[in-house]
């Protein structure tokens, strides 16, 4: 039983987290009604297929799979140069479908080379501590604009919701560090559904949609056609495939180093593994006409707040969210949930990952090292958040899904500072 209702708090967690991404980019592409309902249900279902490959033939760790920011970076992208570079918009998402599919298959590729591995010596605990701080900071942007409100009921600031979005953020505070052991381990899953509540009596939630649509809906393939091979988008693919492996190794090394913190873990986790599974999920993607799936740090947050550590619960959350997502009336009641809920909810669990940085921060040696990597890293990454997005227009896809995210441009230039000054520090050394 115990593990059970772990599992469905494993299962609150995604679907908040998750429920976002699909449905923005369904109304990018103009998809309404039943098609942007089985849009979602399709990703929903990538998502729990994704993660119960990885939690048992990859790198088998607890770490939810949800629609990478990356993939949604560029469907928004692409969808605004639909016109352009393509005749309609179904032939966009053709030719994003294929990107997928070769994404995927040059994860299979660089994980059977064995250059996942050497990659991820580039991930020391200065970098995995920057990655996180910006994780933090770019998210921050999305959880104070939907707490607040912003496009919830108008495109301004809502004072009534942003009321009710405080309560429920010091609601999850408490219980999440309630004295009490069973309070604190589901505190997510409580907060959730107060929250929920809170925004239902003061009539802040929107009403559960219905449909007429079948009880059971299987999810199917190729929904926008056959998958279109663009000599631009491949490159773009190949690209977004190199920063996606940049985001799954930092994930996993989140959550593997709490792991060892918490005495859970002591053996060292196979990227290699998850390199390849990560790739079989980016053909399901691809191959199911979804959002493509990446390990998600946020895991380390919802580990860290709730102390479940094994993998059974995660495992039958899986189970349950594939379930859930072939039943179109249970899908509309997670779609329900109000998005400044999740985000109130969110925002506590993420902000449990500051500690973790400075942890990974206090593992190194060299100070001087350490506070030079932050200082460029962070003013590049954290710069690169705002600048407008307008100011991309005219630029390469490829120049553009590196510019435009700060994470993983903020990440690169850590890596590439850290690896520098390591290499000066060796080479004074050797004098």
């Amino acid at each position: 039983m115990k593990n059970l209702v772990s599992a469905f708090q494993w299962v609150a967690f995604v679907m908040a987290s998750s429920i976002v991404a699909p449905i923005a980019v369904a109304d990018l592409f103009g998809l309404s009604g039943a098609d942007a309902a089985e849009f979602v249900q399709r990703t929903i279902f990538v998502l729990g297929v994704a993660g119960l490959l990885q939690v048992t033939l990859g790198h088998k760790l607890p770490i939810n799979e949800g629609p990478a920011g990356l993939w949604w970076g560029v469907f928004a992208l692409y969808a605004g140069m639909s016109t352009t570079l393509f005749a309609t918009a179904t032939e966009t998402l053709q030719a994003l479908q294929g990107a997928m599919l070769m994404s995927g298959v040059l994860f299979i590729l660089l994980s059977l080379a064995g250059l996942i591995d050497k990659i991820s010596k580039l991930f020391t605990p200065v970098v995995t501590g920057i990655y996180i701080l910006l994780l933090v900071m770019q998210l921050s942007k999305s959880f104070l604009n939907g707490m607040l409100g912003v496009g919830y009921n108008s495109s301004g600031v809502d004072l009534k919701i942003a009321a009710l979005s405080l309560v429920t953020v010091l609601f999850t505070f408490y219980v999440t560090r309630h004295k009490l052991d069973a309070i604190r381990q589901y505190g997510v899953l409580i907060a959730l559904i107060f929250g929920w509540a809170l925004f239902a009596i003061f009539g802040a939630a929107r009403p559960i949609t219905s449909s007429h649509q079948s009880i059971i809906s299987l999810p199917k393939m190729f929904v926008f056609g056959e998958p279109h091979f663009d000599f631009g988008m491949i490159m773009t693919s190949i690209f977004v495939t190199l920063l996606l492996l940049t985001n799954m190794i930092a994930s996993v090394r989140v959550v593997e180093n709490l792991m060892k913190s918490l005495g859970i873990i002591q053996n060292k986790v196979s990227l290699k593994k998850g390199g390849f599974v990560t790739g079989v999920n980016q053909l399901i993607g691809g191959l199911f006409s979804a959002i493509g799936p990446v390990p998600i740090s946020g895991a380390a947050g919802f580990i860290a707040t709730t102390r479940i550590t094994s993998r059974l619960p995660f495992i039958l959350g899986a189970v349950l969210i594939i379930g859930f997502s072939l039943f179109p009336s249970i899908m509309n009641i997670f779609s329900s949930l109000p998005v400044p809920v999740g985000y109130s909810v969110t925002f506590v669990v993420f902000a449990s990952m500051i500690g973790m940085a400075f942890s990974d921060f206090d593992k190194e040696a060299d100070s001087a090292r350490v506070r030079s990597v932050i200082g460029v890293s962070l003013l590049c990454g954290v710069g690169v958040m705002f600048v407008p997005s307008e100011a991309f227009k005219g630029i390469s896809p490829i120049v553009t899904s590196l510019l435009s995210n700060g994470l993983i441009f903020g990440t690169i230039i850590a890596i590439i500072t850290d690896q520098w000054l390591l290499f000066i520090s060796k080479k004074r050394a050797l004098r």
